[in-house]
């Protein structure tokens, strides 16, 4: 049978559309009898066919049905299926029916990396569990896997980042030792076993070991990475802990609609001005849209939290989709900058001088709820203008009362900038000093995968571009919903402890391109997502 010929009764089949015709000349049947529940089942040979394959109903061993839960993963007892293969010994032999049955068991306990092929095919971006004997722990030590079970909490906390799927560019099945339920003393067996967690996941009670998993991968190892435990406070972190280790939650329906509409905003945006302004500059926003909804939820959560106004400074890329989509800035304004036929009294000249300027408007969240907003002038391509906006906000939080922050502070900056630029290093190290702190500030990296030519291998040392920030949150551009909720985290963070954090989201630049955006042929072959 051909691969189409095969591609077509898979699809009828699963249409329950087969007919007998589907059947003849057939040499090799399946048969599943386990969907009747019947254990095993010895089938008839049709005249013509060489084997029959049955499955069996997947269920616990007859003597133990009666058992419970806890008795069943306390004796390692699992559950096991029946297959039998029924053949032709004139066309097969018993020894090649044999190895084809123990090649599927050794398939179905994880050898020749079977699941970890069905993890890459559904991108599920870290390894499977793999099967392995039970180890045996006296009941009077049991203690002892309690502990092991808390190591593996804290190395997901640590280091589950490493595994979490944020780059848009790439798809990766990442691991990490430390990561790994062997590495701590624990096996597959243990997934159904019950441990004390303390106060995890918000629940006080006894938790299976793969709902403790489950939720620390939900927590760190998706699509968003967070980074923490560097911070020496343990209030801080336990804060932190209590907000994210939860099972992960689809937003609501008014929520998907809200970051499609953003969504929908910025890209359509960039794709008029590309169209309508072709060769002019304008420092796209291409690649990294998801930027504009994770602005919105901050600002969202900015205003419901009560605070007076919120202050943004950024660079060049798409700084004017933040005008427009964002601050308040109507798309006339822009359009008539890129004419030159703005008259208005905040019109100093032409050329890019649209990139350097800032606005002053109201957000209006999706609720209704408005907050002022500050854009701030940069003549910088970069991160000159990160300690000027740490200046405008202290100098609005001094006329408030003492020890009150009510102006929140966002950086945007680029991968390259942040981690090559010193001022940007120089405001995090000032931000907790008297003379200099604004209560906190959210810095966004958009991190284009390219500092102009340059890849990340060869333009720093670290893993990532945000090293030496506050809280970490990482995420994709290419699961807009995974980012909206983490800024919610953001605020409430700034407000609780005055500290910065930091959002790098892993963008990429679409097509190479100069600054009067033309796809640029010399430099192309730096750019990842060319």
């Amino acid at each position: 049978m051909d691969r189409d010929s095969l591609s077509s009764r898979t699809s009828k089949a699963r249409s329950n559309a087969l007919t007998v015709e589907d059947f003849a000349d057939t040499t090799l049947s399946l048969t599943n009898p386990g969907g009747i529940g019947t254990e095993h089942s010895i089938t008839r040979l049709m005249k013509g066919q060489g084997c029959v394959i049955g499955a069996g109903a997947l269920e616990y061993p007859a003597e133990f049905h009666g058992a419970s839960e806890q008795t069943l993963a306390d004796l390692a007892i699992g559950k096991t299926v029946t297959l039998t293969s029924t053949y032709d010994h004139r066309v097969i032999q018993g020894a090649a029916s044999g190895e084809f049955l123990g090649r599927v068991h050794e398939l179905l306990i994880g050898q020749h990396r079977f699941y970890e092929e069905i993890f890459a095919a559904l991108r599920i971006p870290y390894e499977p569990i793999h099967w392995a004997p039970d180890i045996r722990v006296d009941p009077t030590s049991a203690v002892d896997k309690t502990a092991r079970v808390q190591q593996l909490i804290d190395a997901f906390r640590t280091r589950g980042h490493l595994m979490a799927d944020v780059d848009p560019l790439e798809y990766v099945q990442r691991s990490h030792p430390d990561l790994d339920v062997e590495s701590h003393g624990l096996t597959f067996w243990d997934l159904d076993r019950e441990f004390v967690t303390g106060d995890f996941g918000r629940d006080r009670r006894p938790m299976k070991l793969r709902d403790i998993v489950g939720v620390l991968r939900d927590a760190y190892c998706r699509t968003v990475g967070i980074e923490y435990m560097h911070i020496q406070d343990p209030e801080q972190r336990a804060w932190i802990q209590n907000r994210v280790e939860r099972p992960y939650s689809k937003p609501t329906h008014d929520q998907q609609l809200r970051i499609l509409g953003k969504l929908n905003e910025a890209e359509a945006f960039e794709t008029f001005l590309q169209t309508k302004y072709i060769g002019q500059t304008r420092f796209s926003l291409e690649g990294g849209e998801s930027t504009i909804p994770l602005l919105d939820a901050i600002m969202h959560a900015a205003a419901e939290s009560g605070l007076d106004d919120v202050a943004i400074a950024m660079a060049h890329r798409g700084r004017l989709s933040v005008l427009t989509n964002i601050a308040g800035k109507t798309y006339g304004q822009v359009f008539h900058e890129f004419e030159g036929t703005d008259l208005s009294d905040t019109f100093d000249g032409s050329g890019d001088v649209k990139y350097h300027l800032g606005t002053e408007g109201i957000f209006t969240g999706a609720d209704g709820e408005t907050i002022p907003v500050y854009v701030g002038a940069n003549p910088s391509h970069l991160d000159a203008v990160d300690g000027v906006l740490e200046g405008i906000v202290r100098a609005r939080q001094d006329r408030r009362p003492a020890g009150t922050f009510p102006t929140l502070p966002i950086i945007i900056h680029g991968d390259a900038a942040m981690a090559g630029q010193g001022v940007v290093g120089e405001t995090m190290q000032m931000s907790q000093l008297r003379g200099y702190r604004t209560g906190g500030t959210i810095r966004i990296n958009i991190n284009n995968q390219v500092g102009f030519t340059t890849l990340p291998g060869e333009a720093r040392s670290s893993v990532y571009p945000t090293d030496g920030g506050g809280t970490r949150v990482r995420l994709p551009p290419e699961v807009p919903s995974r980012g909206r909720h983490r800024p919610r985290l953001l605020p409430p963070a700034r407000a609780q402890r005055s500290r910065r954090s930091v959002d790098d989201t892993a963008a990429h630049v679409r097509s190479h391109r100069d600054q009067a955006q033309r796809p640029d042929p010399i430099h192309g072959g730096a750019d990842r997502a060319g």
